[in-house]
C-alpha cells in the first residue's frame, strides 16, 4: 500500500540509508578475489573466531568459535533452526506478545504448541510480567522464547528481571532462546545485558544475533547464534538441511570488517538521536508516544485521533495521509484494547520530519 499511495514507510523495520563506506567498500574490493563459492557448513573460521573476540571484549563472555558460534542466513533463519533443533510434537514453547512473527509459525511448524503470554500494559507503557509466564509453564513446556531489546515495546531485561528469568528456566529444566538482534540500541545511558553473559543458563540457551541491524544492511541476510556445544551441534545438524552455507561473500567482508571496526558501540547515541528527532517532530501531532528505550521502533497510542481498529486506521494512514505504520494487533494472539501502531525512526532525517508534518493533519 505504501508503494501504490506514494507514503512514507516508517512501517517496515529497515534503514532508508546506506551502510557504513568502510563495509560497502570493503564489499566491493571483496568481490574481486577468489571468495564465491560454499562457506563451510557452520560458517568461516575467521568470521567466528572474530565473533568470539567481539563478545569476550564487548560483553566479557567467553565463547568457543569452533564449538559454540554458527553464523546463519540472518536472525530468522536462525530462530526458527533454533526451534527445529530442540523442540518436537507434544512441547509447548512459551511466547511474550507482542511478538515477531515468525516466531509461532516457526513452533507449529516443529509440532510444538505455542503458548502466548502477553506483556503487561499499563500507564501508557509495556512491562515484563514474570508471574504470568510463570503460571504459564507445564509439564509440556520446553522453551522460552525472550526477544530483547524488544520489537516493538522499546524495553529490554534487567538484571532482577534476568534474576527471574534463570529461576524459571533452571526449576523447571527449560530452554532459552533469546533473540537480541537490537543489542546496539539502547538508550538513555542504560545498559544492555546480554543473554550470553548470563552464567546461569548458559548450557540452555541459544542467543541469536543479526548483523542486518547493527550495519544497516538487512538485505545481507547474516547473523549467527551462540549456543553451548551440545546444542550447537544440534543446532548445525538442523541448519546444514535448511540453507547448508551462508554467502560466502558477506562474510568475508564481515570477518575483515569486525577487526578494524567497532562503530557499534556508538550505535546507541546514533538511534538515540533519531529517536529524539522523531519525537520532537510529532509534539505537533495527536498521536500520543510511548517512551521507547531501545530498538528503532516507536510506539503511539492514536485514541486521540480515532477509534477504529489499528489494522483499519494503518490503512486509512496511507490513504489519506501518506504514511506508512504498522498496526499492533498482528503482533498478539489477544489484541489489546489500546490503540497503538509502531513506527520505524530507522529513516533520514528529511523523511522523519515530513512523516510527522503529515501526520500533523490527522
Amino acid at each position: 500500500m505504501a508503494r501504490q499511495y506514494n507514503a512514507i514507510n516508517l512501517a517496515q523495520g529497515f534503514p532508508n540509508f546506506e551502510p557504513d563506506i568502510g563495509l560497502t567498500a570493503a564489499l566491493s574490493k571483496m568481490v574481486s578475489y577468489s571468495v564465491h563459492q560454499y562457506a563451510p557448513m557452520a560458517g568461516l573460521t575467521i568470521l567466528r573466531t572474530a565473533l568470539a573476540e567481539k563478545v569476550a571484549v564487548y560483553y566479557g563472555s567467553v565463547w568457543d568459535a569452533e564449538r559454540e558460534i554458527t553464523i546463519s542466513a540472518g536472525a530468522t533463519q536462525a530462530i526458527y533452526t533454533a526451534l527445529q533443533a530442540c523442540v518436537k510434537e507434544g512441547d509447548e514453547v512459551i511466547i511474550i506478545d507482542p511478538a515477531y512473527d515468525s516466531y509461532r509459525p516457526g513452533v507449529l511448524m516443529a509440532g510444538a504448541r505455542p503458548i502466548h503470554v502477553p506483556l503487561t500494559y499499563n500507564y501508557g507503557s509495556f512491562h515484563w510480567d514474570w508471574d504470568a509466564v510463570r503460571a504459564a509453564i507445564t509439564s509440556q513446556t520446553k522453551l522460552i522464547i525472550i526477544n530483547q531489546p524488544h520489537n516493538p515495546a522499546g524495553i529490554f531485561l534487567s538484571d532482577n528481571d534476568w534474576q527471574e528469568i534463570e529461576n524459571l528456566v533452571v526449576e523447571n529444566d527449560l530452554l532459552l532462546l533469546c533473540d537480541e538482534v537490537y543489542e546496539h540500541m539502547v538508550f538513555d545511558g542504560k545498559a544492555f545485558i546480554s543473554s550470553c553473559t548470563r552464567s546461569a543458563i548458559r548450557d540452555r540457551l541459544f542467543c541469536v544475533v543479526s548483523f542486518g541491524k547493527t550495519y544497516h544492511n538487512t538485505g545481507w541476510k547474516v547473523g549467527y547464534v551462540l549456543a553451548q556445544e551440545d546444542w550447537t551441534r544440534r543446532f548445525r545438524q538442523v541448519h546444514q538441511f535448511v540453507v547448508f552455507s551462508v554467502n560466502s561473500v558477506a562474510q568475508h567482508v564481515f570477518s575483515q570488517f569486525l577487526s578494524t571496526d567497532d562503530s557499534y558501540r556508538y550505535l546507541s547515541n546514533f538511534y538515540q538521536r533519531k529517536r529524539d528527532k522523531f519525537l520532537q517532530a510529532m509534539e505537533n501531532t495527536r498521536f500520543s508516544m510511548l517512551p521507547s528505550r531501545s530498538t528503532y521502533f516507536q510506539l503511539a497510542d492514536y485514541s486521540r485521533i480515532s477509534d477504529e481498529g489499528d489494522v483499519d486506521f494503518c490503512q486509512r494512514l496511507i490513504r489519506e495521509w501518506g504514511v506508512a505504520a504498522i498496526p499492533l494487533s498482528p503482533f498478539m494472539q489477544k489484541p489489546l484494547e489500546a490503540r497503538l501502531v509502531r513506527f520505524c525512526f530507522a529513516k533520514t532525517d528529511d523523511v522523519l520530519y515530513e512523516a510527522a508534518n503529515r501526520l500533523s493533519l490527522c
